[in-house]
């Protein structure tokens, strides 16, 4: 072999790959096939609301109440509330590992989740498993499985490694979108997102497709909050890059699916998986996680996503962990997180009315491990706990001592555990009820239905009953 070409190989080759990524990780303008030479000027967003006139004597923002202090006080579960809260697992294979739940609502008002489960995260029996509900009954069917690796090995024509972070929703043609992220080498930081649609309400999907984020090598794009839609028919996709460096952009999609455009958020280094909130035809605010663990960071833009501002810190905590949010159909807001500066031992749902800012919104504690155990982090106070609330549920014995060991495998080492509730999903259905799915110890996809409008005193937006 030529030793000059064999150096070319070993070192000039890796600083090409280098470049490359660097250019990847670049804002994208009309470059090559990503969009025409004169790209039109963007669309409004199509997903607005009216927000309600402020009555006499108002600000017309958020209630003046409690801070972020009252976040971890003992017992303020909102199941203590007084609001009309429903909570039941999605059935799934007892023992696996599961996670990064989403949620669409479909043609007859039945809702469809889905999330990715294996016997541990990254593992090559990784599937992108779903069930629905039934909307009148309110009860789960059975599990099934979407797309599994050898699927998307066969669409993709490549080798898959890695599945993860399922988002469906549904695109402005009426068909539903499925994203998720597939790693064909490396970690999570080589990711590229795959893609597929259905026209039958997810009973079927189109062969996967790899989403060209960047002409260069394509990876280091991952996707993690739901999408927004314009008035042409476009889509936004707020998605996240990990490789040396990571930093939050959204790109824009025509009715084909594919991309035409990307925009960075300015400042927005060391942040993940943005979660966009659009208030107005022209404005919307983004949140995003940060990887260092420290506040919920913050943009916003009043130029339908052509332009967003530098991203700012919030009064919030962030755990390294991730958020979600959701607009209802009468503008109020609503954030779902883990609003502790350390763990993921609380889940919080934060609301605002239209105009409202979340920095002084009193949290709703959603699950709060303290209240199962005490500050007792022990491997046996860990399985009471779970034991305690899988069997209240209805799950079996031997299904339950099998999620025990999922959450084992994942959350514990040899005398303590972490119990943990992440990766949140907001939806709210077209009869007003706000939706919450996330992952519960890493071994069930939980589900909470709110009716927070009859909550006695709660100065929170109304959501019951409200039509889009």
């Amino acid at each position: 072999m030529n030793f000059a070409a064999a150096r070319l190989r070993n070192h000039g080759g890796l600083a090409l790959v280098l470049a490359a990524f660097a250019l990847a990780g670049w804002k994208v303008l009309p470059l090559g096939t990503l969009a025409p030479a004169s790209a039109p000027t963007p669309a409004l967003f199509a997903s607005t609301v009216a927000p309600p006139a402020p009555a006499a004597g108002s600000s017309g923002g958020s209630s003046p109440i409690a801070g972020p202090a009252a976040a971890l006080a003992p017992g303020r579960l909102i199941q203590d509330s007084g609001i009309p809260v429903e909570t039941r697992f999605i059935p799934s294979t007892p023992g696996m590992a599961v996670h990064a739940a989403s949620l669409v609502e479909l043609a007859n008002g039945d809702l469809r989740a889905v999330w990715f489960a294996g016997s541990r995260e990254g593992a090559g029996d990784v599937a992108i498993r779903s069930a629905v509900m039934n909307g009148t009954s309110l009860q789960w069917g059975p599990e099934t499985t979407l797309l599994n690796r050898t699927q998307i090995e066969r669409g993709l024509w490549r080798y898959v490694k890695k599945i993860g972070n399922p988002v469906i929703a549904r695109a402005p043609d009426g068909s539903l979108m499925l994203w998720m992220v597939t790693v064909s080498l490396g970690g999570w930081a080589g990711s590229s997102i795959t893609w597929a649609r259905s026209s039958d309400e997810g009973a079927s999907w189109s062969a996967p497709r790899r989403l060209v984020t960047s002409p260069f090598i394509n990876i280091s794009t991952l996707v993690k909050g739901a999408p927004v839609t314009y008035a042409d028919g476009q889509i936004g996709l707020p998605v996240y890059h990990e490789f040396i460096t990571k930093f939050s952009e959204v790109l824009r999609l025509d009715a084909d699916g594919e991309v035409i455009d990307k925009l960075r958020v300015p400042a927005s280094r060391r942040t993940l998986q943005p979660v966009v909130l659009v208030s107005g035809p022209s404005t919307a605010q983004m949140f995003m996680r940060s990887d260092r663990a420290e506040s919920v960071m913050t943009s916003s833009t009043t130029d339908a996503g052509q332009t967003w501002s530098p991203a700012t810190a919030m009064v919030w905590p962030n755990p390294d962990s991730a958020l979600a949010g959701a607009v209802t159909f009468t503008g109020g807001r609503w954030l779902a997180l883990n609003p502790a500066p350390r763990g993921r031992e609380s889940l919080a749902l934060l609301g605002t009315a239209a105009g409202g800012s979340f920095d002084t919104a009193t949290p709703w504690l959603v699950e709060f491990a303290a209240s199962m155990m005490g500050t007792d982090r022990s491997l046996q106070a860990h399985e009471r706990a779970l034991t305690t609330e899988l069997l209240a549920k209805g799950v079996s014995a031997a299904d339950a001592q099998a999620d025990i060991a999922s959450a084992k495998r994942q959350l514990c080492g040899t005398a303590t555990c972490a119990p943990e509730f992440s990766y949140p999903y907001l939806l709210q259905g077209r009869d007003g009820y706000l939706h919450l799915v996330y992952t519960w110890h890493r071994a069930r996809i939980k589900h909470v239905r709110l009716d927070v409008a009859r909550a006695p005193g709660a100065a929170t937006p109304s959501l019951a009953g409200a039509k889009p």
